[in-house]
């Protein structure tokens, strides 16, 4: 028996009595009885004082939400309590009433707005994520902005960095199977001293070059000075020009060695390879 009319619960009715007359009524989703001294359609004065409902509350908290970005519901309470008890309508007699009343509408705001993934929440945190649009909205919204171009080049710039990492990976499949073979054409590992492990680096410049390198205590660190120029060549730079990736980084692939290429490669990503 509640004095006061409230939502239904899950099983589809909920026992609502008025303050006036003890007997309960029974209010179901499909119909409802009026009970004495309540009338539906009516706002209850005192559980929506002044108009401030959850509605009310949950564009307060939305503004403020969407002006900081990042808060946390303590901050947005505060703020709110403090608006709300210092206006001309606030009665001193309510405020302990009144501010509990506030910090329980946020709370149920931050809910709300939570539920319709316009706000995130992690631990205290509160991040504003956006009102909800549809897919027109959107797409006018990248036009403006000019988020567009930037996308498109985001994008590029990721398909490059796929191809390049698909082109390691040729190349250092090609190098396992060539070692393989050439272990079972001497019947053993390689000699020692005779291989290179990667990854490496290789500095080229000419003969008449001094360099001073100076090597710290504990060898992780390198420091080289040349007085005259100089090139660095990473691993996958020195399989390219062994032939380890077939020519695809310059375009110039036989048709036999690109179906060699695409075996090498997960079957989703053959069409890079192309």
């Amino acid at each position: 028996i509640i004095s006061t009319p409230q939502r239904l619960t899950s099983s589809g009715s909920v026992l609502i009595g008025s303050p006036y007359n003890p007997a309960p009524t029974m209010v179901t989703q499909t119909h409802i009885t009026e009970a004495s001294g309540w009338v539906p359609g009516k706002r209850s004065k005192k559980g929506d004082k002044n108009g401030k409902g959850l509605r009310h509350f949950s564009m307060k908290v939305c503004e403020k939400v969407q002006r900081k970005g990042t808060t946390s519901y303590n901050e947005v309470a505060d703020e709110l309590v403090s608006e709300f008890t210092n206006s001309n309508s606030h009665l001193a007699t309510d405020s302990a009433y009144d501010q509990k009343n506030i910090r329980r509408r946020v709370y149920d705001a931050l809910n709300v707005l939570m539920a319709m993934n316009i706000i995130s929440k992690e631990k205290k945190e509160i991040r504003w994520i956006g009102l909800p649009t549809n897919s027109a909205q959107e797409c006018q919204n990248l036009e403006v902005k000019g988020e567009k171009q930037k996308r498109i080049e985001r994008i590029k710039q990721k398909r490059a960095q796929l191809q390049e990492l698909l082109l390691q990976q040729i190349a250092f499949k090609n190098l396992v199977q060539r070692n393989q073979q050439n272990e079972q054409q001497n019947q053993g590992p390689p000699s020692l001293n005779s291989t290179i492990q990667l990854p490496f680096l290789i500095v080229n410049t000419s003969k008449r070059t001094i360099i001073d390198c100076s090597i710290s205590s504990d060898k992780f660190e390198y420091l080289f000075n040349f007085d005259n120029t100089f090139e660095i060549h990473d691993d996958s730079e020195v399989l390219k020009r062994m032939g380890m990736s077939f020519g695809l980084e310059a375009g110039k692939c036989s048709a036999e060695d690109l179906r060699t290429a695409k075996s090498l490669v997960p079957k989703a990503l053959e069409g890079y390879i192309t």
